[in-house]
């Protein structure tokens, strides 16, 4: 499960999630327009609707082989009968629906549902928001296929580039410093790490610490030059470890790597021309 994005709708942030290549829009957020006190009961009374209930098992019988189907009849039977009061968890539970989920959790937790689901909710607010939801939606796709073909445009740009690995640029303040000792000598959690160390001398977690507010992580923040680097320690890594040497005999030798690496590529115009969102 990713880490949610945001779209904003007359000043109401929406949280947006993928899982397995579908899209998930906050229901709790959205429902923020009607009443942001009870978000659960805007909820709860959209979904008790027939024509909601109708379109929700008709969705889950095309997209869901698990959905309970003896038990959405029941609802629907159930539904339109005064007093009939359905909430998302009793969805869930009863038909084994996927189209909405609970997340839990102070920061990013609520009920979210599938985007054609979702839009559904949003006409119930008022067309005028379904209207805003939708295009806000597809600016968000649109810039997430920006980036896409720019990291596709970047792995290609990795090979024309590798060939400059020969030129003598070097900047003192991005190429690594050789491992002491005691960095060597450290037993590292995982193969990320033992890269991280490699290039940038320090873990994850380190660099965590010393940046705590930073947005992203300690890779998000690498220079073009570094990312190139990576990339390629990430192959010459797997070609170590299948040769046997020990990680701290691994680490030495990609370190090495790291450093003349980043000699040769800080003068490299092609990268230089690249530009990360």
């Amino acid at each position: 499960m990713k880490k949610s994005k945001k779209i904003q709708i007359e000043n109401i942030e929406i949280s947006v999630f993928t899982k397995k290549q579908d899209d998930f829009i906050s229901l709790t957020d959205m429902a923020r327009f009607k009443n942001a006190e009870t978000t659960g009961l805007v909820i709860s009374h959209w979904l008790s609707t027939r024509y909601t209930i109708e379109f929700m098992g008709l969705w889950e019988q095309i997209n869901n082989s698990f959905f309970n189907v003896t038990e959405f009849s029941n609802i629907k039977n159930e539904s339109g009968s005064n007093g009939f009061v359905l909430s998302a968890k009793q969805w869930i539970e009863k038909t084994n629906a996927v189209g909405i989920i609970s997340k839990t959790g102070r920061y990013g937790g609520g009920t979210f549902a599938h985007k054609d689901i979702a839009f559904e909710f949003g006409s119930w607010i008022s067309p005028k928001f379904k209207y805003y939801l939708i295009k806000e939606f597809q600016r968000l796709k649109e810039d997430e296929n920006k980036r896409l073909n720019l990291e596709w445009n970047l792995q290609r740009t990795l090979a024309k580039v590798n060939y400059h690995i020969h030129t003598d640029a070097i900047k003192e303040n991005l190429i690594p410093a050789e491992l002491t000792k005691n960095q060597i000598s450290v037993v590292y959690a995982n193969e990320a790490d033992l890269l991280n160390v490699a290039l940038f001398g320090k873990t994850a977690q380190q660099w965590r610490i010393k940046n705590p507010n930073a947005e992203g992580n300690i890779r998000d923040m690498a220079s073009i030059e570094q990312l190139v680097v990576l990339s390629n320690m990430e192959t010459i890594n797997s070609v170590l470890i299948y040769q046997g040497l020990s990680q701290s005999e691994r680490l030495i030798q990609l370190n090495r790597i790291a450093i003349t690496q980043m000699k040769s590529l800080l003068g490299n115009k092609n990268l230089k021309n690249l530009e990360l969102i």
